[in-house]
């Protein structure tokens, strides 16, 4: 079984780094050319897009809130909690300025892609919103818009899947709970009962469709993402005396050019965007499938409320996560990674017993990333097929979370990244051909000139 494992980790890594530069090619420099192309304007609408995301229209498909929360809950969790660790245990404090920067574009992307979504969509026979990047590529794209619908929909079908959430999930209920010392079964018996109980729990919300996942999720996100940032926020404010040095850490480690020349920096960089774009999932076409369902007339309204995630999840709730993580030490340690160094920080930052209630809000933010995953795989193979086939990929996803709790995280990371970076081509390839349908509803509302 360790051979076995330590095979599919060489494989998987021999596979991502050569796509490793593509996919920073793809989301920074696509990334920065929309910057240009919008003049950045949309950056300066956050104090609408948060208007927007709570007003309603009367048009079929979920609200604005219900999409946003949807997205956020795939997004913030385990991807900013535990996420944010590996980074730093990998690459040092310096990667989180590389998570800014790359956040910071993915906004941009993000208004792009969500507006595209809402402009290039079809209608279901039930008179429903069906948008993503596979439509805006087939209608919007012509001649080579059906292939790259194809190839995304197809490493969607294992980007989506739930594999860095459940086997982070059931690393922390081992490490926490220690259930062994109880009933004595094995690391291995254990794991597979966690992966079981995670897969009945998920399948309950999962086969009652796009409702019922949007209607669980608006009420679970917006309480725990208040928890966490209560608590993260009440950390810092007792080691306050440690915030700013962390800041000069964080800075001078990014900048370290000095590591230029043996390629150090640009492994650094790399790192960064690999762990944001998993973080905020900008580039990947995750967050259009959930916002193409909205009820908005005006694709840009979308767009601007898309916009949100990245500020959220990798701007506000992956600073936290870093800074805790810092002041603490515990990166330090060498056998620490994940959620293990995420929840051994705040055990020793909040009274001892920080990592028993992250474990708490992990769950609930591994549970609800569970069940919108589900939507994005079925979304992927409905369009491969037919949609009326969609919901049978619900078995196989099910069937995923039990492995997931078995493997490595190694293991896990190197099967997501891969299919990211499969996903993001493609999309950002759409994304930058059809910018111009974007532009020109910017103009028609006067936005720019």
């Amino acid at each position: 079984m360790d051979l076995w494992i330590s095979t599919l980790e060489s494989i998987l890594q021999n596979l991502i780094r050569p796509l490793e530069w593509v996919m920073l090619f793809a989301v920074i420099g696509g990334g920065l050319y929309l910057c240009f192309h919008s003049k950045g304007y949309p950056l300066l609408k956050i104090k609408t897009a948060f208007g927007l995301l709570l007003s309603k229209e009367k048009n079929k498909g979920i609200s604005r809130f219900q999409a946003l929360s949807a997205v956020l809950a795939a997004t913030v969790g385990l991807g900013n909690i535990s996420g944010v660790a590996i980074a730093i245990h990998l690459g040092g404090p310096g990667v989180l300025v590389w998570m800014w920067v790359t956040a910071a574009i993915g906004m941009i992307i993000k208004f792009y892609s969500c507006t595209l979504a809402v402009q290039l969509r079809e209608i279901d026979a039930e008179g429903e919103p069906l948008g993503g990047p596979m439509y805006y590529m087939s209608l919007g794209m012509k001649k080579w818009g059906k292939p790259l619908a194809i190839w995304f929909s197809l490493a969607g079908l294992f980007g989506v899947l739930p594999a860095f959430t459940a086997n982070q999930l059931t690393l922390t209920f081992m490490n926490v709970v220690q259930p062994d010392q109880f009933v004595p079964l094995g690391d291995f018996q254990w794991r597979f009962i966690v992966g079981i109980i995670l897969s009945i729990a998920s399948a309950f919300v999962i086969f009652g469709g796009l409702k019922t996942i949007v209607k669980v999720t608006s009420s679970l996100v917006p309480m725990m993402v208040g928890l966490y940032f209560f608590i993260g926020i009440y950390i810092l404010v007792v080691n306050i005396e440690g915030v700013i040095p962390a800041f000069r850490l964080i800075f001078s480690e990014a900048f370290n050019f000095k590591t230029m020349v043996t390629g150090g920096f640009w492994g650094l960089v790399i790192l960064g965007v690999r762990r944001a774009v998993f973080s905020n999932e900008s580039g990947v076409g995750n967050a259009p499938m959930y916002h193409g369902q909205s009820q908005s007339e005006k694709g840009t309204d979308e767009g601007l409320v898309a916009m949100l995630g990245p500020l959220l999840d990798t701007v506000l709730v992956c600073t936290i996560t870093g800074l805790i993580v810092i002041i603490s030490g515990a990166y330090l340690v060498e056998n620490l990674n994940g959620i293990v160094l995420t929840l051994e920080a705040f055990r020793r930052l909040f009274f001892g017993f920080g990592d028993v209630l992250l474990l708490i809000m992990v769950f609930i933010f591994g549970i609800s990333t569970l069940f919108t995953y589900s939507y994005y795989g079925v979304k992927c193979f409905g369009y491969l097929t037919s949609n009326r086939w969609a919901n049978y990929y619900n078995y196989f996803y099910i069937g995923s979370i039990i492995f997931s709790a078995l493997v490595t995280v190694e293991v896990v990371i190197g099967i997501i990244d891969l299919s990211f970076a499969l996903m993001c081509i493609p999309n950002m390839i759409a994304i930058l051909y059809l910018s111009k349908h974007v532009k020109k509803e910017m103009r028609e509302r006067k936005w720019i000139a």
